[in-house]
This record gives structure tokens, C-alpha cells and sequence, in this order.
């Protein structure tokens, strides 16, 4: 399912659930959207997943009953428990906007004879890899990507789906006094792909600085033809990220510089 419809598909069932506040909790309409639900949100995120976790925890009824507890108060627990369902509804429809790559970004991408493009579609589709990796069964420690050498790592083994000879650390030619490393070298495609992760104190401020020294230094590699900058931003620290991509992707002297802010 993609993001698209993903996000369609939750709309719908939250104005379904908006009418049951006024029915009661044993009618078939709110067992109906109930299960109907747990069903769309499995397919959206998973089985093994805490959104369909977060979902049954909700508790339409009463906890504690006595004597003297009043019809009311068991219409009150279940309405509540019904505007908490379509609250974390919206919270999975934000979640789907804010860190889910929208398709239309890789539909058009041809991956089958050019190198760009399938190193794009793995920047595109990374975060989307990233979030599988914590989604395990039976509770199973999960997969994080906390840091940028996580990043590499996990980066590294994509590349290797389209990519036979992937260098990584290549030493840079001196430049400015010294010599730097770089991230991975496609060297047959002349291609050097930088990766950087968001952090506290390295937000856009610092990234754009850094990725204008690496166009610098990149331009005196004798095979480097193409730069791509991937910057893996999944908090949300950069602002504007189309705005840094679009000032940072340019040619200078020869050089293309390509540069992917994900996910947005």
C-alpha cells in the first residue's frame, strides 16, 4: 500500500468512527469498524508492529465497576474510548505524512541502465528500509539506526543490489593541507557518494556548510565526475529541505553535484 492510499484509507475509517460516539458499544456498526481497522492499520504498518498494539490497548469500557456506577458512566468510557481510537488514527495519518516517501518521488525512476537513478531510489526508499528493520517479531530487539556510521552501514549493503565495486573510505587528494576520506566510491561510474545523519548541533546550518566543503574537495578526485550528497534526516532538523537541495545541486567545473535530503 502506498502512502497515497495508506493515508486514504485511515481518513475514511476516522469518519466512520466519528458517527459512533451516538451508538453503542455492543452494535455491530462499532464491532464492524473495530475489526475493520485492526485490519487496514496490519496492512498498512504490519502485524508485528506497535500502531496495532497502540490501537487494542484503547479500552472502551470501565475499569472499575461498583454499585453504585451509573448506565452513564459506562456511555461516558466508551465515547472516550472512541475519541482516543480516532486520536491515534490522526497520529498514524501524521506519521504516514511526515516520514513515509511519497511514491510519485520514485515512480518515474529508471533503475535499469542508470547508475544515478538507482542510487537514488536507494536514498529514497531508505527510510521506509530503516523502519522495517525496527518492526520484529516476537519482540525480538530491533534494528536502530541511531547514528551516521549506522547510515553507512546499512547503506553499504543497498548499494551492493546494483553496484559490484563499491569502495568504501577511499582517500581523497589532498586538499586544503590535508587528506579526507570519503564516504564510498563507485569508481567504474565515477561516481563518490557522501552520507551524513542529522543530529543535535549538526542541523541545516551545518550540514549545508559541510556538503560545500565536500563540493570542494570533491572536484580535484580524479574519479569523481558525479557527487551525491545523501543527508538522512529522520527527525526532521532540516526546515527547508527542497530549499537546500535545489541552492546545492549545481555543476561547478565539470563536477554535478546531486543532493537528497530524505525522508520529507
Amino acid at each position: 500500500m502506498n502512502k497515497e492510499q495508506a493515508i486514504r484509507k485511515l481518513e475514511i475509517l476516522k469518519d466512520r468512527g466519528k458517527i459512533l460516539g451516538d451508538l453503542h458499544r455492543s452494535s455491530q456498526d462499532f464491532e464492524k469498524w473495530h475489526r475493520d481497522t485492526e485490519v487496514a492499520i496490519e496492512r498498512i504498518f504490519g502485524e508485528q508492529n506497535r500502531h496495532l498494539k497502540d490501537f487494542r490497548a484503547i479500552n472502551y469500557s470501565l475499569s472499575v465497576v461498583t454499585s453504585s456506577t451509573l448506565a452513564s458512566d459506562f456511555d461516558r468510557a466508551y465515547r472516550n474510548g472512541v475519541w482516543s481510537a480516532l486520536t491515534v488514527i490522526d497520529s498514524f495519518i501524521d506519521e504516514i505524512n511526515d516520514y513515509w516517501v511519497d511514491d510519485k518521488l520514485t515512480s518515474n525512476i529508471n533503475v535499469e541502465s542508470d547508475p544515478i537513478s538507482k542510487v537514488e531510489l536507494i536514498i529514497r526508499r531508505f527510510h521506509q528500509v530503516a523502519r522495517q528493520f525496527r518492526q520484529r517479531y516476537s519482540d525480538r530487539p530491533s534494528i536502530e539506526i541511531d547514528d551516521e556510521y549506522d547510515v553507512q552501514y546499512l547503506f553499504h549493503a543497498l548499494l551492493k543490489l546494483y553496484f559490484d565495486d563499491v569502495r568504501p573510505e577511499e582517500f581523497t587528494p589532498s586538499y586544503a593541507g590535508s587528506a579526507s576520506r570519503v564516504d564510498f566510491l563507485l569508481k567504474s561510474e565515477q561516481i563518490i557518494i557522501e552520507i551524513k545523519k542529522t543530529r543535535q548541533g549538526l542541523g541545516a546550518k551545518q550540514i549545508g556548510e559541510q556538503l560545500i566543503i565536500d563540493s570542494q574537495k570533491y572536484q580535484v578526485h580524479p574519479d569523481c565526475r558525479k557527487l551525491i550528497c545523501f543527508v538522512y534526516d529522520p527527525e526532521g532538523r532540516v526546515a527547508n529541505p527542497r530549499g537546500i537541495e535545489n541552492d546545492l545541486t549545481k555543476d561547478i567545473d565539470g563536477l554535478s553535484i546531486l543532493v537528497f535530503i530524505t525522508p520529507i
